[in-house]
């Protein structure tokens, strides 16, 4: 084991085309709450996103404890593109937050008379067969933009105590799921190098878990992360079909299938010198030290399969 470094996952960020148009449909689809709407510039924002000429607008988003953070950019010597019309839930770019609901049925609907665009067949009830996730209801769908989203309830028996609270129908975001090639190389990054411990370990397969992902066959190796703070980080490894395509080697912080999964650590400078060593790609270096993930600063490197994490000091 490595640096106990990971304190907290303070917030999920994934870029946006149109932040009106988001807004829409995470604050009236959805019952998220806004807490911040700012335009940034400027040299510590072509640093940490590693695009020259940018103007963002960058929203701040709360769902119960957990916050979401919506990024479009206004300005940028290079644009970004959208997210390829025919992505899957195994490609390799995959990225989705999972939200916790009381009532399965009731967020269907309501999901369906909006017209949200499904991922899933329809909602999953998990088997017995599966003793990690036996019980659980989950279902997919989709953003205005593509981006994959989850809606999940748990049973009695599984998940923290607090997701089975019914003050309200939408409660918070549980994890962020990731696409992973080789989980223990994924586990050599966020375990050894960052600090996550291993919350949860679970092989799902079957008809349920295919519907739900929308790929036949699916055969997955699910491993959960958690800091002592904010979401966890659910690895997903595809042990069949592993047709899935690669992160793109030339992504951009613009394109649409960009998210940045915030993470805060005890102190940034042993890390950094700890991923300098172990070879892992640094996107952009800070020209102060970031003291909260709304600023410009902050490091952001990708993980072994090119998705971004931005690392943050407290």
């Amino acid at each position: 084991m490595g640096l106990p470094a990971a304190e907290a996952v303070p917030a999920v960020a994934v870029t946006v085309g149109d932040m009106d148009r988001s807004l829409a449909f995470y604050t009236r689809v959805l019952p998220f709450v806004v807490e911040a709407d700012t335009e940034v510039a400027g040299p510590e924002w072509e640093r940490r996103t590693g695009v020259f000429g940018v103007r963002l607008r960058v929203v701040r988003l709360r769902l119960g404890e957990e916050r979401l953070e919506l990024a479009e950019y206004l300005a940028a010597a290079t644009p970004g593109r959208p997210a390829p019309p025919d992505a899957r839930s195994n490609d390799g770019w995959f990225q989705h937050v999972a939200i916790i609901v009381s009532d399965m049925d009731s967020a269907y609907a309501l999901l369906r008379a909006h017209r949200v665009r499904s991922a899933s067949t329809a909602p999953q009830l998990l088997p017995k067969s599966i003793p990690g996730a036996a019980g659980i209801r989950a279902f997919y769908f989709r953003d205005p933009d593509g981006h994959a989203l989850e809606i999940l309830q748990f049973p009695p028996d599984k998940g923290d105590p607090r997701w089975q609270s019914r003050h309200a129908l939408f409660l918070g975001i549980d994890h962020t799921a990731i696409v992973v090639r080789d989980t223990e190389r994924s586990l050599a990054f966020y375990r050894d190098l960052l600090g996550f411990r291993v919350a949860g370990e679970s092989r799902n397969q079957g008809v349920e878990q295919a519907h739900l992902n929308n790929v036949e066959g699916a055969e997955l190796r699910i491993t959960g992360l958690r800091a002592p703070q904010g979401p966890g980080v659910e690895l997903l490894e595809y042990l069949h079909p592993r047709d899935g395509r690669p992160y793109p080697d030339d992504a951009r912080a613009t394109d649409l299938i960009h998210w940045e999964t915030a993470v805060r650590v005890r102190e940034l400078a042993p890390v950094l010198a700890a991923l300098d060593s172990a070879g892992v790609r640094v996107l952009s270096r800070p020209g102060a030290p970031a003291r909260n993930p709304w600023q410009g600063g902050g490091v952001v490197v990708r993980d072994p399969d090119g998705h971004a994490v931005r690392l943050v000091d407290p």
